[in-house]
This record gives C-alpha cells, sequence and structure tokens, in this order.
C-alpha cells in the first residue's frame, strides 16, 4: 500500500489482489477488520525498486490465507463481542456515577533501546503500535509563550523519549526537538532535529540535526535529511469543522529503511516536490476523516480509548489505502496531556514534530 508511483503490475499480482479483495468482503460481512497484515503495510510504504521484488513473496503468502480464513474469523469475532461488552461496561459506569473508576487506558507494550538516539530515529518496529504520552509545561511567565512539552512512553516507568521548544526571536515558528529534557539548545550534542514552519504557519518540516545544504560536503553525505511535511489546508471561508491536514514522509526500502532526502535548497524539499507533484519515494498521509454524530452534535473518531477530551487537535493519520491502518494517533486527555501513539513507518522524532505543529497557533486555518 505504502509503494510509490505504482506502475503495471503482472498477472500474478493482480491475482493476488484479487484474492485478498474477495477475503475482505467476506470478513466484511461478519465484523469489520481491526488489523491489517503487517507485510501488507509494510509494502505500502516500499518504492518503486523494491516493489517486483516481493511479488513472489506475496504469490505464497496467499496460499497460506486460505489455511488461517476460518481462524481469523473466530478471532475477529470474539474481538466484536469483547468491544461491544466494553462499550457496555463503560455506558452503565457512566450511570452509575463516581462510585467507580474508569477503564484505564492500554500501555504501551514493552519497548527496550539502549541508545535513546537511534531509537526514536528508527521507525516503529512493524506490528506494534509505540503508545506515548505528550505532556505542555507552560508554568511562569516565559513559559507561558514558550511552552514546554515532553514526550515519554505511555507504561509504568514512563520512559523519557524527547523533549521540544519553540526557538525566541525566531521569524517564523521554529522548534527544537532534544533527546535531553534539561539541553533544548541547537548547538547541543543531545539536538536531534528541529520543526519550522512557514510564515502563515500551514506549512511545515522536519529536519533531522546534520549540517544546512550550504555548509555540507559536495556529496552531501553529511546534509541534513528532511523528515516530514506538514500542511494546514487553508480556512478562507471560516467554515467551522475539523482541521484537514497532508504529512509527507520519505518511502520505505525492502530493508524497512527509510530512503535519505537530503535537498540542495528548498526547492527540491519535500512540501515543494508534492506540490509539483513529483512523489517520487515520498508518502503521501492524510488525516482521517471524522464522522457527524448526531446525539452529541459533534466530529467523532475512535481512538479505542486512547483520548478521552474533544478537541480540535485531535486527528488520526492514514494512507487512503488502508484508512484502518492508523500510522499516527494524537489526541486531548486532560489540560495539558496528550495521547500520541505511531506505528509503522513512522519514527518518534516524526511522530512528535507532527504532535508539535497542531499546538502551534494557525490564523489561516481556524
Amino acid at each position: 500500500m505504502f509503494q510509490i508511483n505504482g506502475e503495471k503490475e503482472s498477472k500474478g499480482k493482480k491475482k493476488a489482489a484479487k484474492s485478498d479483495s474477495d477475503e475482505s468482503e467476506e470478513e466484511t460481512k461478519s465484523t469489520k477488520s481491526k488489523k491489517k497484515s503487517t507485510a501488507g503495510s509494510a509494502s505500502m510504504f516500499q518504492i518503486d525498486k523494491d516493489k517486483d521484488k516481493d511479488k513472489d513473496k506475496d504469490k505464497g503468502k496467499d496460499k497460506d490465507k486460505g489455511k488461517d480464513k476460518k481462524t481469523k474469523k473466530k478471532g475477529k469475532a470474539e474481538d466484536s463481542d469483547d468491544s461491544d461488552e466494553s462499550e457496555k461496561e463503560e455506558k452503565s459506569k457512566k450511570k452509575k456515577g463516581k462510585g467507580k473508576k474508569k477503564k484505564e487506558r492500554s500501555p504501551s507494550p514493552e519497548i527496550e533501546f539502549d541508545d535513546l538516539e537511534k531509537f526514536v530515529m528508527q521507525p516503529a518496529p512493524q506490528g506494534v503500535t509505540v503508545k506515548c504520552r505528550v505532556t505542555r509545561d507552560q508554568r511562569g511567565v516565559d513559559k507561558s509563550l514558550y511552552p514546554l512539552y515532553y514526550l515519554h512512553l505511555d507504561n509504568e516507568k514512563k520512559t523519557f523519549l524527547l523533549a521540544g521548544r519553540k526557538r525566541k526571536k525566531s521569524a517564523t515558528s521554529n522548534y527544537l526537538i532534544s533527546i535531553d529534557a534539561t539541553d533544548l539548545s541547537r548547538g547541543g550534542e543531545n539536538f536531534v532535529g528541529k520543526l519550522r514552519s512557514n510564515l502563515m504557519g500551514t506549512k511545515f518540516t522536519v529536519f533531522d540535526n546534520a549540517l544546512h545544504p550550504d555548509r555540507a560536503l559536495p556529496d552531501m553525505s553529511n546534509a541534513r535529511q528532511e523528515l516530514a511535511g506538514i500542511i494546514y489546508e487553508t480556512n478562507v471561508l471560516g467554515m467551522k469543522g475539523p482541521r484537514r491536514m497532508t504529512v509527507l514522509i520519505p518511502g520505505m526500502s525492502k530493508d524497512n529503511e527509510r530512503v535519505p532526502l537530503r535537498p540542495r535548497n528548498d526547492c527540491d524539499g519535500l512540501l515543494i516536490r508534492h506540490q509539483s507533484r513529483r512523489m517520487d519515494n515520498i508518502i503521501e498521509l492524510h488525516n482521517k476523516t471524522p464522522v457527524w454524530n448526531e446525539e452529541t452534535s459533534s466530529h467523532v473518531l475512535n481512538f479505542n480509548g486512547r483520548v478521552t477530551q474533544a478537541s480540535i487537535k485531535n486527528f488520526q493519520i492514514v494512507h487512503s489505502k488502508d484508512l484502518d491502518y492508523i500510522v499516527m494517533q494524537f489526541g486531548r486527555i486532560a489540560d495539558d496531556i496528550f495521547t500520541l501513539d505511531f506505528n509503522y513507518p513512522m519514527c518518534a522524532v516524526q511522530a512528535f514534530a507532527i504532535a508539535l505543529s497542531s499546538f502551534d497557533g494557525k490564523i489561516a486555518c481556524e
């Protein structure tokens, strides 16, 4: 699904696609599928060069799908039953009032790493949702204008991952991202990336900590990479409703590594390439469109209990080819606490920077 600029596929690939679609039709009759296969989601993000190499592997996988079909249906039926029961429990708890505790949010799976900088730059492991929490510290006169943001794993240990802060005296919004909560300087050893906006605050670019192209080697081997581009659709008519956003990230290789994108100038970056539709090695994602709920008179998304408060900042990022595969979701759970979950192929720095862009003021988008 995440392969870029698809060419004409072989007959074998077409057969595989047909068998997949037939199975999905049968499965949706019983219950909606919660999760796509890890292999399928990984292929969505691969670049053209790796597409053909995976075709033979897909043929073999299709043969095994028939065997697992019955077990999949049983598992999905059980999942749907569990979700129905949990919904009933939540409703009963609300009716009973303050006497009982609320259902706990599901924590992040156990994730271990030795090198923090390496971990926050690597794509999330396939099949694993990295569940995190963003906290905003705006206590004090200075922090009310330039709050500090912290990213922790949402587990018992509350493992620290990243910190971010808006830079002062910048012509446009500019956020520094660091792996040390006490060191948020541009020249520090813990600086891992930055987020920069345009004058209107509607377009953002995420960079790593390498050198500016003007100071890099001629071969650009030590030049900075663009990790993401974020575009918020301008609200010219002033109509109320949820924000619309587009997220651009580099494509993935067959080895599940990010394809380096080192533009020599701003005219060759993610945002300009998207504008001119030069989408080679680029993955285009969008926020999932919320559904209007007549009972609550509001737009709603299913965060599976991970988000508890309504906010214009709440969003889910998906690929157009699979709206059920949540690449990233972000939403409020308290005044200064937010949920941030992400999946392959996104990394912690990309996800955190996208979250920071949602905090930034956007007069043209409101």
